[in-house]
């Protein structure tokens, strides 16, 4: 088994952010555009939300990932992340289906921001009605 082989890549999507990963067996070390884990998601929200799938199996130091996220903010992009991870564990090992399953890991989240309307100052908001 060669290098390129054992390297797992998924994606994962959430409002309009995407996060491409990168999966290989190692120590525990990631890295997010370059940076280091912890600096790019500062708070243990967004840290709890992206790596979710990873402790629902207890995963957490088994693998080295590397992740590419761009568009949307802090909480859509680790959304993003939580998804690629989890559909990346998969095909590490398609045994962990059922248990992500059951925690709706593999779901992607369909709400998107609405668009704006024309005519209207936003996209259910309407411009005062004056009677007179």
């Amino acid at each position: 088994m060669s290098a390129t082989d054992s390297i797992i890549s998924a994606t994962g999507r959430r409002k309009t952010a995407v996060a491409r990963i990168n999966v290989i067996p190692g120590k525990g070390k990631m890295d997010v555009n370059g940076r280091e884990f912890d600096e790019y998601f500062p708070t243990g929200t967004l840290k709890t939300i992206a790596l979710q799938p990873l402790s629902a199996v207890d995963s957490l130091k088994k693998y080295d990932v590397s992740i590419k996220a761009h568009g949307g903010g802090p909480i859509g992009q680790a959304g993003a992340v939580r998804l690629a991870l989890a559909r990346a564990l998969i095909q590490i090992d398609s045994t962990l289906r059922p248990q992500l399953k059951k925690l709706g890991l593999l779901r992607r989240d369909p709400r998107m921001k609405e668009r704006k309307k024309s005519g209207q100052p936003g996209a259910r908001k309407r411009f005062q009605f004056s009677k007179r």
